[in-house]
């Protein structure tokens, strides 16, 4: 029987991807590429582009950070290279109505477009491991974006693990994404614990309560709970608060019905979602905008929206929001700085405004963990170590959640983007 080839561990996010591989314990991150410098986290999204004066214009593929630099490179003016970003795909996996959708007059599906992410990634594996990258343990969420019942949430899976067969993993296992979080949490006592996960995603949150046996290496689940929200959730909330009035939200036009708000309310939910801004970007879209703006009674709002949707400003604007969130989390005073050469928007923004916009998602957050704790009759107080990851869990909000119901002493921050796949390289070294 010929040696199989080593699995490696892969946490596909709807955020960000990474890839690791275990042996004898030692973890080795893939490294990335970018103008920035190599990163051992990738984007997940696409960037699709016509070629210019090509023969029956074919499509050019761009993923990760390549997708990104390609985008902003494009000259937004030109037809000719204008390009589609396309974003957070994996949060779609359980809308049965989303099949997929038509790019430069052809249908993609969206397994597609997830494996056409997945061959990059595998394709950067294979290259800096040294093997054909074949055989992965795969993260998952507790409960996928959109899913309400476990066969939502078995209908995603169904289509991720397509994708990844559809790039070329002939064997792949899914293990939930918090309990590979557990795998690399680090005891601070060579002895049993009650260890809480907390894995705060692009697009989930998810809580896992499991006994972990340092001496054994034993993770046992006792329970889990997640919801369909996370960073892209609280930064939309920044652009429905501050950003959306801005470009008109809260703008008038008159008509013989009276004065009524200038723009659908629908333009300004596509904004608050990093992904689904290039959906709107129609010639229908930009006509009514045209017409509505001559009608506005603060025009310059109106046509500021029409620069953000016609160039595709969505990567951009969300950027600017996710630089001020960051910001505040280490001060009570941020700036929303948003300069394209087209657009430019400034605005103060305060932590304790964004900590009372936010309220409604940390509600949530809390009620999750509420129950995961009554669910499995588990007590704060039986809880030794509460270990949390993912990019929101920086959110001083979000980690006044535990700090205030656990106390500091028992929290502890692993890697923002990479435990996950630590977690899970460490899971496939056994595999």
């Amino acid at each position: 029987m010929l040696p199989t080839t080593p699995a490696i561990g892969i946490d596909f996010g709807t955020t960000n991807s990474s890839l690791a591989l275990a042996v004898n314990n030692q973890v080795r991150f893939v490294d990335f590429p970018s103008a920035a410098g190599p990163s051992h986290s990738s984007r997940s999204l696409l960037y699709l582009q016509q070629r210019a004066n090509a023969p029956g214009r074919p499509v050019a593929v761009y993923t990760g950070a390549p997708a990104i630099e390609r985008y902003l490179a494009t000259d937004s003016f030109d037809t000719d290279t204008r390009g589609r970003l396309i974003q957070s795909l994996k949060s779609h996996l359980s809308a049965r109505n989303l099949t997929g959708t038509e790019i430069f007059g052809r249908q993609y599906r969206l397994e597609d477009l997830v494996a056409r992410i997945l061959i990059d990634l595998r394709h950067y594996a294979s290259q800096q491991f040294g093997f054909d990258v074949t055989r992965a343990v795969a993260g998952r969420p507790v409960h996928f974006v959109g899913a309400d019942t476990d066969a939502d949430n078995a209908f995603a899976l169904a289509r991720l693990e397509k994708s990844f067969h559809q790039a070329g993993f002939t064997e792949v296992t899914f293990v939930e994404e918090p309990v590979a979080a557990a795998y690399a949490y680090r005891p601070t006592h060579n002895r049993e614990e009650t260890l809480l996960i907390g894995d705060f995603g692009g697009g989930t949150t998810d809580f896992s309560l499991l006994r972990v046996n340092p001496s054994t290496g034993e993770h046992r689940v006792l329970g889990n709970t997640g919801v369909g929200l996370a960073g892209d959730a609280l930064d939309a909330r920044i652009v429905r608060r501050l950003i959306s009035p801005a470009l008109g939200s809260e703008s008038m036009v008159t008509s013989l019905r009276g004065v009524l708000p200038a723009v659908p309310a629908w333009v300004y939910s596509s904004l608050e979602r990093w992904h689904t801004l290039s959906f709107i970007r129609t010639r229908a879209t930009i006509d009514m905008l045209r017409g509505l703006e001559k009608r506005s009674l603060e025009p310059e709002k109106i046509a500021a929206l029409l620069d953000v949707i016609e160039h595709d400003l969505g990567y951009r604007l969300h950027q600017s929001v996710q630089r001020a969130k960051i910001e505040l989390s280490s001060s009570d005073h941020a700036e929303f700085v948003l300069d394209t050469g087209i657009v430019h928007l400034r605005a103060p923004l305060t932590r304790a405004d964004f900590e009372a916009w936010i309220a409604p998602e940390l509600h949530r957050m809390e009620t999750s963990l509420d129950t995961l704790l009554a669910s499995t009759a588990v007590t704060t107080q039986h809880v030794d170590q509460v270990f949390l990851t993912g990019g929101s869990s920086l959110v001083p909000a979000v980690l006044r959640i535990f700090t205030t119901r656990f106390g500091a002493d028992r929290v502890q921050s692993g890697a923002a983007f990479t435990s996950v796949a630590h977690g899970l390289a460490l899971i496939a070294q056994n595999a």
